[in-house]
């Protein structure tokens, strides 16, 4: 089965996070069994859908295994800072980003150091990280810094100012709500072969409903186990952000994914994930507001009610 249609459960019994678990149930059970570009291995389908509605401080954040949610705020954060090195995240101890550059710093130097040590390394030295801590022009760059270039009247370009995307539509919300253009692109075509990893998460479009705001994120490319639980924390942070910057109510989150998939080494995280019951509502209460959306710290977001279950570990296909 290759495709996979709206999973959105509409009894009023349901937990929203069900919805989740029927996706991942039906990928394991029914999707299309492809080589990847890892090597490690897929169960796919393509074309799924989840919906969630953020009303009175509700969030999809999964409760049927522990989801450490500051982990991604964090990583949404330095987004909006549009830089691309890893070193800022290490020094908080984020480590979603490791594994891209240590691949690249193994190839190019022939120097097999172990993870864990090229990782004190870029938080140790600056100038090494600064080599070979980069990701190339990822999610923040393109979001706040679009490149652009200018045709001289000698007949070559020079760059631009970059674009802030993010600012853009923030401003367009607050101007233009009807617009239909309320977009944050990540999939700059020029610069993907220079990004570590091109953006899963993609397209971002933000809808204005009276004084609701709707968010779509179409995401090309969605690992179910490991990465989908973090990109819907961070994409409802994200509308819950704007939300608060523009003076709406959050509305309703729309999930795409494109490619959604799950790696043939993770059963034990499937079988025993499928195995557990949702339990409690998790609140997002979100402590002051700032100036714009690129002045939020970590300590602007509290959860309430989160009563997960136990994590459960998994290898990152790199």
């Amino acid at each position: 089965m290759a495709t996979a249609s709206s999973l959105t459960d509409s009894s009023p019994a349901a937990h929203p996070e069900q919805q989740y678990l029927e996706l991942m149930r039906q990928i394991w059970e029914q999707g299309s069994e492809r080589v990847d570009r890892t090597g490690v291995g897929t169960r796919s389908v393509f074309g799924a859908q989840l919906r969630f509605d953020l009303a009175g401080g509700a969030m999809p954040l999964l409760t049927t295994k522990r989801v450490y949610w500051k982990t991604a705020t964090r990583e949404m954060l330095w987004f909006l800072t549009g830089d691309t090195n890893i070193r800022p995240l290490v020094l908080q101890g984020v480590k979603i980003w490791n594994e891209w550059p240590h691949a690249r710093y193994v190839r190019e130097t022939g120097q097999d150091i172990a993870l864990d040590d090229f990782i004190q390394r870029i938080a140790d030295d600056e100038t090494f990280a600064e080599r070979w801590g980069d990701l190339g022009p990822v999610y923040g760059k393109q979001w706040v810094d679009w490149p652009t270039y200018r045709y001289r009247k000698d007949g070559l370009y020079e760059k631009g100012k970059g674009i802030n995307q993010v600012a853009d539509v923030v401003e367009s919300l607050r101007t233009n709500p009807g617009s239909r253009r309320h977009i944050i692109e990540g999939w700059n075509v020029a610069e993907l072969d220079r990004m570590a990893l091109p953006p899963c998460h993609k397209t971002y479009q933000f809808h204005v409903a009276g004084d609701r705001l709707n968010c779509l994120l179409y995401q090309r490319s969605c690992d179910v186990a490991l990465g989908l639980p973090f990109n819907l924390w961070s994409a409802a942070l994200l509308q819950r952000m704007i939300a608060q910057q523009t003076d709406l109510e959050p509305g309703e989150l729309v999930w795409m994914g494109g490619d959604t998939h799950l790696y043939l080494n993770h059963e034990h995280l499937i079988t025993e994930q499928l195995a557990r019951e949702p339990q409690g509502h998790p609140v997002l209460e979100m402590v002051r507001r700032p100036a714009s959306i690129f002045d939020y710290a970590i300590d602007d977001f509290v959860v309430q009610n989160y009563t997960p279950h136990a994590p459960i570990k998994a290898p990152v296909a790199v």
